[in-house]
């Protein structure tokens, strides 16, 4: 386990330097441990960053996504996920709310729609 910490580890550092490097943004992807599950909110946080902190703390940016109709399908809030900024080394943390359209993959601005 700890070799995949490394691993993961400098992965997120190499991309580091690299945005760094190249003055762009580098979008990289993390599972979530199953912490999440096992909250009944199932909201995620920082800490659910899978195989290393090394992630959440590299990280200038880190946005979760909770949608409620994947834990409960009779969910009065089908359609819709939440987007949590947990993370933003230069600005305000907080969430949102979005449309989601399954279908596609899509998220969609609720103001737009309405």
């Amino acid at each position: 386990m700890e070799n995949r910490q490394q691993e993961i580890s400098e992965i997120s550092r190499s991309l580091k330097a690299l945005a760094r490097e190249l003055r762009l943004p580098i979008v990289a992807i993390s599972q979530l441990s199953r912490a999440v599950e096992s909250r009944t909110d199932h909201r995620p946080q920082l800490s659910d960053l899978r195989e290393s902190g090394a992630i959440e703390q590299d990280a200038d940016v880190v946005v979760l996504l909770l949608r409620e109709e994947y834990y409960n399908p009779t969910s009065e809030n089908q359609g819709i996920a939440e987007v949590i900024i947990a993370k933003q080394r230069n600005g305000p943390v907080g969430s949102m709310k979005l449309f989601f359209i399954k279908e596609y993959t899509r998220f969609e601005n609720m103001a737009r729609m309405e």
